[in-house]
This record gives structure tokens, C-alpha cells and sequence, in this order.
């Protein structure tokens, strides 16, 4: 069974990290159900727990709060404008296979742009989607006993895009964000999205 959560309204990040934690202990416990959340964050800054955090470059300077947390990669931003999605799901039944926990989530993303009419694909030696040379959506996952955690975030509107400016996402140099609006050429809001991306999510996780 795989529950899929909508959240109508943004919340704060340690909210997300509470809920997360709240899902994994239920599948532990054998009390709850593999879980999706699909939600907006108010704006922050995460980065994985990395001696070189270089990507943040000055965290003072930053515009809004910093949370180092427990998955793989460098500084990233979420906020309003900007889809993310946290799959809580067990993967000891899923062949114990991070590799292909992240593939899955890539694929769920690309199948949802080409239904904007977006051709995202992804970059070799990079993860994430991209259109071209530009970076739709960052991917960073965590595990506690193989129960996955974090997971995807997908620009979708302009709003989601400025922000990124302060820092070197992923700490690729250079990188150039962009969002499914500005890609598809029309207005796209996150409830569609996230619509959409929850159809191929339960079409690739939902056994």
C-alpha cells in the first residue's frame, strides 16, 4: 500500500523533518503504510552533513535559515513556487537498492514534465533533471534502516528561482536553475504539478 499526502499550505522545514521522522517510525513499528508527501516549504537552505559546505558560500549572508541534515549532497533551497516531494517508503522490499530508489524518482519526474510538454532528461554523472544544461529538479536522499527519507524538489514556478542565486546549487559552478513554467512557456501551478507528479509516483512506487 502507498499513501500519497498532499499538504494544501506551506510549512515551515522542521515541520517536514517531524512528519518524516513520524512516517518512518510507523513503518518500523509496523503501524503505518509507505508514504509520499508532496509539500512547499517557507524558504531555507539545506545542505547534507559534508566537511566542504563551501556551496553554502558565506551562510551569514544567506536571506534565510541554513538546516544541515542527513542526506547525500551540497547546498540546495526550498520555498514557495517549488514542489517537494519526501518518499517514506521501506526498501527492504524494494531490492535494498538506493541506486535505483533515485533512477525511480528521475523517472517520475521526467514522465511529469513530458506531460507539460517539457523534455527533461538527465546529465551524465549528475543527479537530478535537467533540460538541457539546466537543472530542473535536485534529488538528495536519506536512509534509517532502509527506510528512505528527503527525496526530490522540483522548481515549478518563477517564484522558486531567485533564492538560488545566493548559493552554488548542488555546488555544481555555474549551474543555471530554471523552473517547469518557464520551460513549458505557461502559467503551471503547484497543485497541477504536484497532480501530475503524484500520477507517476504511484505508477512507479505504488506496489
Amino acid at each position: 500500500m502507498l499513501d500519497i499526502i498532499h499538504l494544501p499550505v506551506p510549512i515551515v522545514y522542521e515541520a517536514g523533518l517531524r512528519l518524516q521522522e513520524g512516517h518512518v517510525q510507523a513503518i518500523l513499528d509496523g503501524t503505518g503504510p509507505d508514504t509520499i508527501l508532496l509539500l512547499e516549504h517557507h524558504p531555507v537552505y539545506t545542505i547534507g552533513r559534508l566537511r566542504d559546505q563551501s556551496s553554502l558560500r558565506d551562510p551569514h549572508l544567506l536571506p534565510y535559515p541554513v538546516h544541515e541534515i542527513n542526506r547525500g549532497g551540497q547546498a540546495t533551497y526550498h520555498g514557495p513556487g517549488q514542489l517537494v516531494g519526501y518518499p517514506i517508503l521501506d526498501l527492504t522490499s524494494r531490492s535494498k537498492d538506493l541506486h535505483e530508489h533515485l533512477r525511480k524518482l528521475e523517472d517520475a519526474l521526467i514522465r511529469a514534465c513530458e506531460k507539460f510538454g517539457v523534455n527533461a532528461g538527465r546529465r551524465d554523472g549528475l543527479t537530478g533533471v535537467w533540460v538541457e544544461n539546466r537543472k530542473l529538479a535536485s534529488i538528495g536522499v536519506g536512509v534509517r534502516k532502509w527506510i528512505s527519507m528527503h527525496g526530490f524538489a522540483i522548481n515549478i514556478t518563477k517564484e522558486s528561482l531567485p533564492p538560488f542565486f545566493a548559493i552554488t546549487p548542488c555546488g555544481i559552478d555555474g549551474v543555471s536553475m530554471s523552473c517547469l513554467e518557464n520551460e513549458a512557456g505557461k502559467e503551471i501551478t503547484v497543485a497541477e504539478a504536484s497532480a501530475v507528479i503524484a500520477e507517476e509516483l504511484r505508477s512507479l512506487f505504488g506496489h
